[in-house]
């Protein structure tokens, strides 16, 4: 399976910013990432009036969008009680990932980097850093128990980090 790794914060520290700035670095580095992106407002990748929003409103369980360029499958899950990370991973193509970075899902037992700014409405010492935890990047100086800290404003450095850490 496909490593992954999570970025979780409070919302408005970057966590989207960031993921932008490191795809492509991480794509430099040889990386070939994958991402998937937890939200907690109702979301539709369709449009209403077109054909495919159309036919899934019908009832399909599951439609499949797709051109020469691109391909989207949307899949109906009025019926599960909560996403389950692994699952939503495994329906990645893993023959053309070398990680999947994980955007959210905080409490899910994965290996992830906690970001952390000056200024979002928690303190520091709010920090959560569980055994899942490999990095903190903020923009202060702290004392992170047994994790490196990273420079949430260095993408370099956070993108070279990362490396050395799929390569472990």
């Amino acid at each position: 399976m496909v490593p992954l790794l999570a970025f979780a914060a409070w919302s408005g520290t970057g966590k989207t910013t960031l993921l932008k700035q490191l795809i492509p670095l991480l794509i430099e580095r040889g990386i070939r990432p994958g991402l998937i992106k937890h939200t907690h407002h109702d979301m539709d990748v369709d449009k209403p009036g077109k054909d495919s929003y159309e036919l899934r409103k019908a009832g399909a369980a599951q439609t499949m969008v797709v051109s020469q360029k691109r391909w989207a499958l949307m899949t109906e899950t009025p019926e599960e009680p909560e996403l389950d990370l692994h699952r939503l991973a495994s329906r990645m193509d893993a023959s053309s990932l070398d990680l999947i970075l994980v955007e959210g899902f905080k409490h899910e037992e994965v290996p992830k980097i906690l970001l952390y700014r000056e200024g979002v409405s928690h303190s520091v010492e709010e920090l959560e850093i569980d055994t899942h935890v490999i990095a903190v990047a903020c923009d202060i100086s702290i004392k992170a128990q047994k994790v490196p800290v990273l420079d949430i404003n260095s993408p370099n450095e956070i993108a070279d980090f990362i490396s050395e850490w799929l390569q472990k």
